[in-house]
């Protein structure tokens, strides 16, 4: 997860720079989706999977993993889709954020198992 995040976060930057060069900001929800779902919110479920391995080591925390991983990238590019293509392109951010909640909601089952160890 903090490798992908990482990159994520990295992919998000350079989509800024280019936005700051171009001094077109109308992508700029989906940067700040990418980055803070798809960047920061990765890095610190794998933050956290480090600091408590056997939570990171379970089914349900790869599953977690995977959930937000495809929709931290589908969230804002279905952002993008919207903004630059219009509503008929919907469904992909809707879906994308639909993905990211369940992966929020695994995550907090996976906290609070883990606290009561």
């Amino acid at each position: 997860m903090i490798c992908v995040s990482v990159v994520v976060l990295l992919f998000g930057m350079l989509a800024g720079i280019a936005m700051g060069i171009q001094q077109d900001f109308t992508l700029a929800p989906a940067h700040a989706h990418l980055n803070l779902v798809g960047g920061v919110l990765l890095f610190l479920f794998g933050l956290y999977y480090r600091v408590f391995p056997a939570a990171g080591a379970t089914l349900l925390a790869k599953l977690q993993g995977w959930l937000h991983i495809v929709g931290a990238i589908l969230f804002p590019a279905g952002i993008m889709l919207v903004v630059l293509k219009g509503h008929a392109f919907l469904a992909a951010p809707v879906v994308g954020s639909l993905l990211v909640t369940l992966a929020m909601a695994l995550f907090t089952v996976i906290v609070f198992r883990t606290s009561r160890a």
